[in-house]
């Protein structure tokens, strides 16, 4: 279920609520009792990030686990300036 955010017209009160998604949106604001709150726009809540089944799944060979590696498809932490393992 989503988080959606909303903001009265009429006071300026802010607040979020969990909805599903054929819920219909909230009117009445429960600060000032006016029925003018809106539904506002807003970016999604998460993110992609880290290791998972999209970066490193259906990939072969060489192009396997590109996260943290150079144009060379070394890690940074298995090469260094002189050649050593870090």
């Amino acid at each position: 279920m989503p988080i959606y955010e909303y903001e009265c017209k009429a006071c300026g009160h802010r607040l979020e609520k969990l909805q599903k998604l054929n819920a219909a949106p909230l009117t009445d604001c429960p600060a000032c009792d006016q029925a003018e709150l809106g539904r506002l726009v807003s970016a999604a809540g998460f993110r992609l990030a880290g290791g998972g089944w999209y970066e490193t799944d259906f990939k072969t060979g060489s192009k396997k686990n590109l996260a943290g590696g150079n144009e060379n498809g070394k890690t940074a932490e298995t090469s260094s300036k002189d050649g050593t393992a870090a």
